[in-house]
């Protein structure tokens, strides 16, 4: 058992350090700090993250009632929905999904301990993806799924 064991730990922890080593190099080749950069006849003009971000969150918020529909369509319970925008986080998806997502999360009918979170996809041109969003944490009230 202990023999089998330490093959088990002897093939594993090349495998853990190579899905490691990858993730940091696709964390180096595309970075959500990148910036945009759009050229006219003249000149370069970058923007900086923080420009970006804020473009994003303002067309999310004119989209509003999109995040809204698609956390009521959870359970015909969910009478109200509140969005949290000061906890709107940006970050990739992880190992599995490299893409980048802006994360957005919120309560239900103002209850102050539901919570629930939907993912929004963030195209390469830095574009949100509001087709392709879903709920990334389900409908919680004081930790327990909403039913």
């Amino acid at each position: 058992m202990k023999r089998q064991m330490e093959l088990f730990l002897i093939i594993l922890l090349p495998i853990l350090g190579l899905v490691f080593l990858g993730r940091k190099i696709m964390t180096l080749t595309k970075s959500p700090e990148q910036k945009i950069t759009t050229s006219s006849s003249k000149k370069v003009v970058q923007k900086p993250d923080e420009d970006i971000k804020k473009e994003q969150l303002d067309y999310l918020k004119e989209h509003e009632q999109e995040i809204v529909d698609l956390v009521k369509a959870q359970n015909s319970k969910v009478e109200s929905v509140q969005i949290d925008w000061d906890q709107t986080q940006w970050s990739d998806g992880g190992l599995t999904t490299p893409e980048y997502y802006m994360n957005v999360f919120g309560r239900i009918n103002n209850i102050e301990e539901s919570g629930w979170g939907v993912d929004i996809p963030i195209n390469e041109d830095n574009t949100l993806n509001l087709d392709e969003m879903y709920v990334g944490s389900y409908i919680r009230v004081g930790g327990k799924l909403f039913d």
